[in-house]
């Protein structure tokens, strides 16, 4: 479909060899693009504006455009061709609803010179980008033309009830006509701005089936690798916060909802990733140009960039979205490494058709139908979801606060010991009983008398393990002060308005647990004051 031939231009943007597509070279093509759009679009600013109807998808402009010029249109340098121009005003419609003024559409396209990008994937089509990082034109071909033109009012809906999406924003659909050849392009978004370096980028399906970048692809300088790549080299995913993330999945499962409804299948998400650490040992910065050095303003279309794309409150993308970051979302690795990141879902315009249908069956006789990319549309956007939340993106896990050994052993002791207290007057009943079977084991004169352990009777019978105010009988105590201290953390408690009581009348108090101790100390000179430390 397209070859390449040697070009003596010279220039920042073009390189030494020059594509042509269809016969027509790229400087050519260039040309006409921007002769076609300037003619169509000013002569669309005559036109008053109005509600889209539907005969408005499926109209279609032709001017005819000689190298000579006519009365209507300038002379050029190219051979003669006609410009058609898809449903002129439901994409006014499109460009209106993301901000874009007819002169900032123009400027961008016609006043500025189109940069020529390196072909990312297989399909053999051309790709274009303004000077300004604002819009990509891309060659389509013509089953697809004619899917994006029948899928127009499905569009226009979804648009209208979801202007932030991360499918294709699609701003005009053309063709150009010149020696018996049709040449159909589509202008759209610009996923990965040209201002920020992508140390890696990915095209990414969510199947397994020969999706590992070709050793050719590994040569390039900037690389589109697959799925299996990125498995390989972001083994653990790229970790998202809490917020983000439930964003971006909740946007990603309303567009594959969208497409399933449409029957597209064999979409991608084009990712990438700008590692910012890596930016900064390389002394550049995250907004920096990589070609001519030149720092571009950020994208002025609405919901162009990839965190306006994800985010529901328009404020808050505008908070995140500064010069620095350029659009890109917040992100990290595993090792903590931080990262922006900018996707986007791309080719869109491939339908569930039966050629399709036949391309799946083929492969699956010979491999896992489930892991080929050509599938059902439910399956494939099942499968995509499901690679895009587990494999691809994940969420911070919160830090969990673990309390210490100490703290986690004296807490529930505090607990069990104020249950003894709120429980003395119930115990009090059964004083004696418990007395007589532990065989008088502690005893205490009185309270202002020294505390000895040790047993009367019976010393043998002192048990191994006895519980809080075990077989004590209580004397009255009034606590003014309570001080208990938890890791080095001291708590005061003044209970002044009233008092909890309780009563001591054995020989000695044990307070020993098989996780906590408790020490009790009795001011002689005053007896209303008890300390518990812990």
């Amino acid at each position: 479909m397209s070859t390449t031939t040697e070009n003596g231009m010279g220039g920042p943007w073009s390189t030494s060899r020059e594509k042509t597509y269809k016969k027509t070279t790229s400087s050519a093509l260039k040309g006409a693009i921007q002769l076609g759009i300037g003619y169509t679009v000013g002569n669309l600013t005559s036109k008053p504006d109005r509600d889209v109807l539907m005969q408005d998808f499926y109209v279609v402009e032709s001017v005819f455009l000689p190298s000579e010029g006519s009365n209507l249109t300038p002379a050029h340098h190219y051979p003669d061709f006609r410009f058609k121009t898809y449903a002129p005003l439901a994409f006014r419609y499109f460009r209106d609803l993301f901000g874009i003024k007819p002169d900032d559409y123009l400027y961008s396209l016609v006043n500025e010179p189109l940069i020529e990008l390196t072909n990312p994937g297989a399909s053999g089509s051309l790709f274009y980008l303004t000077s300004d990082d604002e819009f990509i034109i891309k060659t389509v071909q013509h089953k697809e033309a004619k899917f994006l033109q029948r899928l127009l009012p499905g569009y226009y809906m979804n648009l209208n009830q979801n202007p932030r999406t991360l499918l294709p924003k699609f701003y005009g659909l053309y063709c150009i006509q010149s020696g018996g050849i049709n040449i159909r392009l589509v202008v759209m978004n610009n996923v990965l701005p040209r201002s920020v370096k992508m140390h890696y980028k990915y095209d990414l399906k969510g199947s397994t089936y020969k999706r590992r970048a070709s050793r050719k692809e590994r040569e390039k300088s900037c690389p589109t690798y697959k799925d299996l790549d990125f498995q390989d080299m972001h083994e653990e995913g790229l970790y998202f916060d809490t917020e983000t993330y439930n964003n971006l999945m909740k946007t990603l499962q309303r567009d594959c909802r969208v497409l399933e409804s449409f029957k597209i299948m064999d979409y991608s998400l084009l990712l990438g990733v700008h590692v910012l650490d890596q930016s900064q040992r390389d002394g550049g910065e995250p907004g920096q140009a990589g070609g001519d050095g030149r720092r571009p303003v950020g994208q002025r279309v609405l919901y162009s960039t990839a965190m306006e794309s994800i985010q529901g409150d328009g404020k808050a993308a505008e908070a995140l979205t500064t010069d620095d970051t350029m659009g890109g979302i917040p992100a990290k690795t595993h090792k903590e490494e931080k990262l922006l990141i900018f996707l986007g879902i791309i080719d869109i315009l491939q339908s569930y058709r039966f050629i399709k249908k036949l391309e799946h069956s083929w492969k699956a006789l010979v491999y896992d139908g489930d892991s080929v990319s050509v599938h059902r549309p439910g399956f494939y956007a099942s499968r995509f979801l499901k690679f895009m939340s587990t494999r691809v993106f994940r969420k911070n896990q919160p830090f969990r606060f673990s309390p210490s050994k100490r703290t986690r052993t004296s807490i529930p002791a505090l607990k069990s010991s104020s249950q003894e207290i709120l429980s003395s007057q119930a115990d009090e009943r059964n004083a004696e009983d418990r007395r007589d079977r532990l065989g008088g084991a502690c005893s205490l004169a009185s309270l202002d008398g020294q505390a000895v352990f040790g047993s009367y009777l019976r010393p043998d019978l002192v048990p191994a393990n006895p519980s809080f105010y075990e077989g004590s009988s209580m004397g009255t105590i009034s606590t003014s002060s309570i001080f208990v201290n938890l890791d080095n953390q001291t708590e005061e408690r003044d209970d002044v308005a009233s008092s909890s009581t309780f009563t001591l009348e054995d020989s000695a108090i044990c307070l020993t647990s098989e996780q906590s101790t408790m020490d009790v100390d009795i001011d002689r000179d005053d007896g209303s004051v008890l300390d518990v430390y812990l």
